[in-house]
């Protein structure tokens, strides 16, 4: 069992997994601002639960990104969200050659987006995927497989131009 009683295990925790918040609630929002909230939400959750206790730290990482996505639907859902206007488009993705790609995934829809992030960038099974969002197997499948032939017509229309 894993308990993060001590600031050093805290520390660490955050070292190893803030990206991966960061970039789960970055494909939420499409705006950093958003994003860094949610980051310090869901880490300020984790240091107020001294109870949870983990099995290893794959079970860590995955309580966060369920953490993070809930957080994510939690201020969707509110008003505050639907009154405002991002300030600015920030890059998905980091290098040249992955650019291209991270706008075209820009463009699909919110859940499409996510299962693609989870599957391809953060390296999640399908089951998995099922289980952070509460969907059947098949659903995620699905969504998986669709989202992928959505992203396939958008490249060749651009091939196309």
């Amino acid at each position: 069992m894993l308990k993060i009683n001590t600031k050093e295990q805290y520390c660490e925790i955050v070292d190893e997994f803030a990206d991966l918040v960061y970039r789960v609630a970055f494909q939420y929002f499409l705006n950093k601002y958003d994003a860094e909230d949610v980051v310090q939400d869901v880490f300020e959750k984790l240091l107020t639960n001294k109870e949870k206790s983990f099995t290893d730290k794959a079970h860590v990482k995955a309580w966060l990104v369920r953490i993070t996505i809930n957080r994510c639907l939690d201020i969707k859902k509110s008003a505050r969200v639907q009154n405002e206007v991002a300030l600015d488009d920030h890059d998905i993705a980091v290098n040249d050659e992955m650019q291209e790609l991270a706008e075209v995934i820009k463009l699909l829809d919110e859940t499409d987006r996510n299962i693609i992030f989870l599957y391809y960038y953060e390296g999640y099974t399908i089951k998995e995927i099922a289980k952070m969002l509460n969907e059947k197997q098949n659903t995620v499948n699905s969504r998986l497989t669709r989202a992928r032939k959505k992203l396939r017509k958008i490249l060749q229309e651009e091939e196309a131009i």
